[in-house]
């Protein structure tokens, strides 16, 4: 079975990638990296001959709201008429838990609008709906940072490693469309600040982090579940303080700069 990853060089996609070659699977790792663009169509085609399954993992280069509704809009709709082309028979695509309930937030928007998409189009599909990334929450804490101190608002989260989100989306891309959704989160609930604080702290940062009921989100105000699943979930494996322990290890192994967001200065 060929199987094309949108984003194969991402976080996530990386992962789908080797998890599908190593199960035996014909996995293409789609970007541009290798001459694909899903905003362009650029090599869509050529990647999707053949293809029976496309996972869409990718994202833009930034998280403005009419940058990411432009982006998901169009790419998703290059993807989709390009599938149906190539008799592609699921679509697979990665979407944000409770997106319904915070499309004020730009972001969220252009994931909704992806979304119904996909669910509009012929295409069986498969819509993995899940909480924020461990690997992620150093990048809300940069979002949210005035001078010194990094300001939350009083929500909960039930952040997820990308390794558990990875081996889902694996196991949905192999299986039949559910033509549907399925949501994930990590095992543990926290408040956004605790995790945020945790995180800084094994870093050494100094920012100190401040609850403030008036703080908003990537530009939006949130309730306080907002960010947590509101029914039945499919938990990862991975606690938090595990995650927090091995990322810091492997890092400090490697030599690299210490971080703890995607490790994207860090290399194999």
């Amino acid at each position: 079975m060929k199987i094309v990853i949108i984003g194969g060089a991402g976080l996530i996609g990386s992962k789908i990638v080797r998890r599908l070659t190593e199960r035996g699977y014909e996995a293409v790792a789609a970007s541009r990296r290798t001459g694909v663009d899903s905003f362009t169509g650029k090599g869509l085609a050529k990647a999707m001959a053949g293809a029976q399954v496309v996972v869409d993992v990718s994202k833009p280069s930034t998280h403005g709201g009419r940058a990411a509704l432009e982006f998901f809009e169009t790419s998703t709709r290059n993807l989709l008429s390009r599938e149906a082309a190539a008799g592609v028979g699921h679509h697979v695509a990665l979407s944000v838990t409770g997106v319904e309930g915070i499309s004020h937030i730009g972001w969220m928007r252009a994931k909704l609008a992806q979304e119904k998409q996909i669910r509009d189009a012929s295409i069986p599909y498969s819509i993995v709906r899940s909480t924020q990334f461990f690997e992620f929450v150093a990048a809300i804490a940069d979002s949210a940072t005035v001078g010194n101190a990094v300001q939350l608002p009083p929500v909960f989260l039930q952040p997820i490693a990308a390794d558990d989100v990875a081996d889902v989306v694996t196991e949905v891309a192999i299986g039949a469309p559910l033509n549907g959704f399925l949501e994930i989160a990590g095992p543990e609930r926290f408040r956004l600040d605790a995790v945020v604080g945790r995180v800084l702290r094994r870093r050494n940062d100094t920012r100190e982090v401040a609850v403030d009921s008036r703080a908003g989100y990537f530009g939006g105000s949130l309730g306080e579940l907002s960010l947590v699943p509101g029914g039945q979930a499919r938990l990862g494996k991975i606690r938090f303080a595990d995650w927090l322990r091995t990322t810091t290890a492997r890092i400090a192994a490697r030599g690299c700069e210490q971080q703890l967001s995607e490790v994207t200065s860090c290399k194999d």
